[in-house]
């Protein structure tokens, strides 16, 4: 979370009383120094899962806690509502607030973003609405091998019919309707047993209505024989792969991907080294590739250059190759290098009181399960911590005070009943196009329609 999430010109306010929702996204969240007073006042910053999975698990077993979630958005949820694919409305990919740099010439040029930015794009993040992308191109490439890649990749190639009646922005979905792109390379630095997504999403890719799946047989030699020494869920995925690799197609999947008009494929052993641009130099024009092999076994595998390399033309390259978390405070410690606060289950090394929760606690792994675990175990710590009386103790004035700050500096924060009245908004905008919900994507309209 970055510094500015504290200078934020009006914060969403969570009352104490709201239940948390049964679910949401991998947005980190940290949590403020509290006393060990009989109701103890508890500040949460960040209302992803992992901040609601924390006061969830403090309020069912304090009963005289209070606690506050505070959001530098206008809207609550974190990445719930801005980190999932539309037509995924039950699950989330990722969270942190910063992506990894590929660190590789061209990455500037125009036609070259982060998966990341471009997801935000078209779930409505408003810091990310100025985006859009430039879909007239044949072929995008997009680097990393995860959930959050097929997700995009998806997206881009799912018929824009089959996405009208979900949640993704109208700005978004006009734009796909005039896409070009027929083809999406999914580009991985290891090889099949390697990939970090998960079935599910793989199934999807391959069913996907239009679109045909390009897999290199080649390959897949040898693996039959490695995937029965994997784990059972790394060999159902590794089975399908092979499957949709090397099995003859029966009659009717080969006339439904030989009338294709699209297609998507995974590029195994190819590591980024330079985005290409166009002869005048003012787009992305494709990608060159470092072709690899593998070094070590089992988790210490890792890709090394052979030293030849391949051009790969292409018009869109998104990098999905990771995510980070930011620095939220001078005052909070902070690992730059990994990415998350400093901390022993939980605990901020240092700091008595303060703890923190998600991918700020442990970096960027995991799922949502995952989240939601390691929260609770954030908050069991911390509750024991508070039994102990090894927290700082004497009054403290909990929300009062920070409602006091906020008005001498003349800012109204958002309330939970303020969001309400969004909602009802973004839904009855939704029903006319027989969408859940249109999403509210300029801050100050959502600030005007508040009266603020």
């Amino acid at each position: 979370m970055a510094p500015r999430c504290w200078r934020w010109g009006q914060w969403l306010v969570w009352p104490r009383t709201w239940p948390p929702p049964s679910r949401n996204t991998l947005t980190p969240a940290f949590y403020q120094r509290f006393s060990t007073q009989t109701t103890p006042q508890i500040c949460v910053v960040g209302s992803g899962p992992a901040g609601f999975y924390t006061a969830q698990h403090l309020l069912k077993h304090h009963n005289q806690a209070q606690v506050d979630i505070y959001e530098k958005q206008l809207v609550p949820f974190g990445l719930v509502r801005f980190g999932v694919a539309p037509d995924h409305p039950e699950v989330k990919s990722y969270g942190a607030e910063d992506h990894q740099a590929l660190g590789i010439p061209g990455e500037e040029l125009p036609g070259v973003c982060s998966a990341r930015a471009f997801v935000g794009w078209y779930n409505g993040l408003p810091e990310n609405q100025a985006l859009a992308p430039d879909l007239s191109c044949d072929t995008a490439v997009i680097l990393g091998q995860g959930n959050v890649a097929l997700d995009v990749a998806r997206i881009l190639l799912t018929p824009p019919e089959h996405l009208e009646k979900t949640d993704i922005t109208e700005a978004a979905l006009g734009l796909l309707r005039q896409s070009q792109v027929k083809t999406v390379w999914i580009v991985g630095r290891r090889g099949p047993l390697q990939v970090a997504f998960t079935i599910k999403e793989l199934r999807e890719m391959i069913q996907l209505p239009g679109t045909r799946t390009i897999l290199d047989p080649a390959d897949f030699l040898g693996l039959q024989d490695r995937i029965k020494e994997v784990p059972r869920p790394r060999k159902r995925l590794s089975e399908l792969l092979l499957r949709t690799a090397i099995e003859k197609l029966g009659p009717e999947e080969a006339s439904r991907q030989a009338s294709a008009s699209r297609a998507w494929g995974l590029r195994f052993f190819r590591s980024p080294q330079q985005v290409l641009p166009s002869p005048d130099g003012q787009q992305a024009a494709g990608i060159r590739l470092a072709v690899t092999r593998l070094e070590g076994v089992g988790e210490a595998t890792r890709a090394v250059p052979t030293g030849e390399t391949e051009d790969l033309p292409c018009g869109l390259v998104l990098s999905s190759v990771g995510y980070k978390s930011l620095p939220i405070d001078p005052s909070v410690p902070f690992d730059p290098k990994l990415g998350v606060i400093p901390n022993t289950e939980g605990r901020v090394v240092d700091v008595p009181g303060l703890y923190c929760s998600g991918w700020v606690k442990r970096g960027p792994t995991g799922v949502i399960a995952t989240t939601m675990t390691d929260s609770f175990l954030t908050s069991e710590v911390l509750l024991q911590d508070l039994k102990a009386g090894l927290l700082p103790s004497g009054p403290r004035p909990g929300y009062t005070a920070i409602q006091a700050l906020l008005s001498s500096r003349g800012i109204r924060p958002v309330s939970f009943s303020d969001w309400e009245k969004l909602d009802a908004e973004e839904v009855s905008r939704g029903q006319g196009a027989g969408k859940p919900r249109e999403k509210l994507v300029d801050s100050q309209e959502m600030l005007r329609l508040l009266g603020c």
